[in-house]
């Protein structure tokens, strides 16, 4: 399908000038209605996400739709209260005053999302950008084609293309529409192409926001429960077949719980998909047969303790152990991003901060300890977008905490009252009274000096 994007984006342009977007009950209406077709087409959802890499209908549920219908749930329930303008102190320079702070939509929006949650990354972000008062072009992932025409059909439904259209394509597709200008844009995925994102904003200033990911430690102290820990790990590594961007990505465990924490996973995986997880319905499969082969290469040369079995056909890559992988392997070097998950002992805290320092801040970081003293001494070390004490993945679930990354992992943070919050200007306003002026601040100065001075002190 040939798109003309100076079109759509003048079209856009006009609709958000003319006012549209303003009116703060036609959002609510519209993130209603938005809410109601999602809950009516969530089968349809489930079936896309299935297609396109075999996504558990429970994991769609969990980690996709339902998540959507919380957020939607949540911000209808907030939108006109953040939306009013916020009365700030006054300065004592400035009285009498009253100071607001108003929150205004930057208008033209261009969300690119991923393929990993291609529902959820795509949705959420618009959800802020509409709730905000913005109008969208949205880009989802080529990857997950079936989701993509899903939410092509689900938005089309709900809103006019003027305010949200969805534009369907690979590389060359978001190469154009990256060389217009944009008011923001919102990009997840990989830190490669964030730079690229990053790079295109820059002649304009256009603001960004970069969702990205990075090598996410998982530290096990000696004081952990391991087979707590086990448990949990197992969830949030293999879920989506690991491909999840705040999933841990190798674990750092203390050297003298090595064995007994990795017989404890090798038991919760077979817990959770059975002996054979080619055949368990609850396991997804990697995207496409590039994002295998890289998978695939990354096992070579290396130990498997438990997994290591794949099938090209099928785009399967078994829940998979790596014993003990140098740092100069090729499964250490950039995100694993698949169901590969190396195990590296340590001895000392001097080689958990040597290991985590030869990276670029991660998306996440996630410690079992029962040692509170150790894990408030890691939380305050290291640098790294948000993470979880004895668990992982999970703080993603709490609408309250902004989810984000930092340096190479991302910039910018959303969810709930964030979302809003990135897709609106804050702009300042002091409105002065009229009724007083007091004279200090204007010239002449003579004598004013000492008093100035006592009063700023």
């Amino acid at each position: 399908m040939e798109y003309d994007i100076p079109e759509i984006l003048r079209s856009q342009k006009s609709f958000f000038n003319q006012g549209h977007t303003l009116d703060v009950g036609k959002r609510i209406e519209k993130l209603k209605l938005l809410k109601q077709v999602i809950e009516k087409r969530e089968t349809a959802i489930c079936d896309a996400l299935y297609k396109d890499f075999k996504k558990p209908t429970f994991e769609s549920v969990l980690t996709e739709t339902s998540f959507i219908l919380l957020e939607l749930k949540s911000i209808l329930k907030s939108l006109k209260t953040w939306t009013k303008p916020q009365k700030v102190t006054s300065s004592f320079l400035n009285f009498p005053s009253s100071d607001y702070i108003y929150s205004e939509p930057y208008g033209n929006c261009l969300i690119i999302a991923p393929w990993n949650y291609p529902f959820q990354l795509a949705i959420s972000p618009i959800i802020g950008a509409i709730a905000a008062g913005n109008t969208v072009i949205l880009k989802p992932s080529e990857l997950s084609s079936n989701t993509s025409q899903v939410l092509s059909e689900i938005l089309k439904e709900v809103f006019e293309p003027a305010w949200v259209q969805v534009i369907l394509g690979g590389v060359s597709i978001s190469e154009k529409l990256l060389a217009q200008k944009w008011d923001y844009i919102f990009f997840t995925g990989s830190v490669g192409v964030g730079k690229i994102v990053a790079k295109a904003a820059a002649p304009h200033l256009t603001p960004t926001t970069l969702e990205l990911g990075g090598k996410n430690p998982c530290i096990i102290h000696s004081s952990a429960k391991i087979g707590l820990a086990a448990k949990r790990i197992v969830w949030g590594k293999y879920i989506n077949a690991g491909q999840t961007c705040i999933a841990p990505d190798y674990i750092l465990v203390d050297a003298s719980i090595k064995t007994p924490l990795i017989e404890a996973l090798k038991k919760e995986i077979t817990a959770a998909y059975g002996t054979d997880p080619r055949s368990s319905s609850d396991y997804a499969r990697i995207i496409n047969d590039k994002n295998f082969q890289r998978l695939e290469d990354l096992i070579k040369n290396e130990t498997c303790i438990a997994g290591g079995t794949t099938d090209v056909l099928d785009r399967y890559i078994a829940p998979t152990i790596i014993d003990e992988p140098t740092r100069e392997s090729k499964i250490m070097e950039d995100e694993i991003f698949g169901p590969l998950l190396p195990v590296i002992s340590y001895t000392s805290e001097t080689e958990i901060e040597t290991i985590i320092n030869s990276y670029e801040k991660p998306l996440a970081l996630y410690i079992f300890s029962e040692k509170k003293a150790f894990t408030e001494k890691i939380l305050k070390k290291f640098s790294f977008g948000g993470g979880a004490i004895n668990d992982v993945v999970v703080q993603v679930a709490n609408k309250n905490l902004p989810f984000g990354g930092v340096g190479n992992s991302g910039m910018g943070a959303y969810h709930h009252k964030y979302s809003f919050d990135i897709f609106s200007h804050k702009k300042s306003i002091c409105r002065r009274a009229t009724w007083l002026d007091v004279p200090l601040r204007y010239a002449p100065y003579k004598n004013k000096l000492p008093l100035i001075k006592k009063l700023l002190s």
